[in-house]
């Protein structure tokens, strides 16, 4: 059966959606089956899988509103193993039509549930708001990584996140657990960078992935030629930093 993580902060430029997709790529080169979903209107994660995301006719948003079966909807990417439930802007329309309807937190879910068993992980990218629409992918995950720059204000909002995970927990999600705090845009030369880190590390401890993604040039490059970064540069210091978090969460399988 497959699990659920969903990649989420509110704050955006943190590198979000950057984890999700180079995570989802990682599992894929390990051998897993995975499925990421495009849950930000934007659809980066979906341009950023080489995918023309205006000309699609059917995406999460057709699926959670009930008018495609959600596998009409999944595309396969070109690598083995891997493959994507994509987004486009009509998504933020469900924002709107999703708010008058019984149990509008668990849509998703319930899609979700249809191809669970042919997956071994499925990745949700989260959009950067605390919106239906990152609630309903936190209503369906069973655990969160939550993506934190190493920068100045990088406290800042974590503790509103913090409290959503609670109040999801406590009223429709009881298994909802955090998979791991991962620190990005590292800079080695930095002091801030060090200081976030212990911070966090302080007040976190083991909840935080000893992973850190340190900030790559080439990393930010590979979204703009729709390649994941094993297919831009599986040799540069990204790469091999998502392929060691891939590792680390494939160690904690059962």
């Amino acid at each position: 059966m497959g699990k659920i993580i969903a990649v989420a902060n509110q704050k955006g430029g943190v590198g979000k959606t950057t984890t999700a997709v180079n995570l989802a790529a990682a599992l894929a080169l390990k051998g897993r089956r995975v499925l990421l979903v495009d849950m930000d209107p934007q659809g980066n994660a979906t341009s950023g899988c080489g995918i023309e995301k205006e000309s699609l006719e059917k995406t999460v948003y057709e699926v959670i509103l009930g008018d495609v079966a959600i596998p009409e909807a999944i595309v396969p990417l070109d690598l083995e193993g891997m493959a994507l439930l994509p987004a486009n802007g009509n998504l933020i329309g469900a924002e709107v039509e999703l708010i008058q309807e019984i149990g509008r937190e668990h849509f998703l879910r319930r899609c979700l549930r249809e191809i669970l068993a042919r997956y071994q992980y499925i990745l949700i990218d989260c959009p950067p708001s605390l919106g239906l629409l990152t609630v309903n992918a936190l209503t369906a995950a069973v655990s969160v990584i939550i993506p934190l720059q190493c920068e100045f204000y990088a406290m800042e909002g974590l503790s509103q996140l913090l409290r959503t995970l609670r109040l999801i927990k406590h009223s429709v999600n009881p298994p909802l657990q955090i998979e791991g705090i991962l620190l990005t845009m590292f800079d080695v030369r930095n002091n801030i960078s060090h200081q976030v880190k212990e911070e966090v590390c302080r007040h976190f401890g083991d909840r935080v992935f000893k992973t850190v993604i340190s900030r790559n040039v080439r990393l930010s490059e590979a979204p703009s030629f729709g390649r994941h970064i094993f297919a831009y540069d599986r040799r540069c210091v990204g790469a091999e930093s998502y392929m060691r978090l891939a590792e680390e969460l494939i160690s904690r399988e059962t």
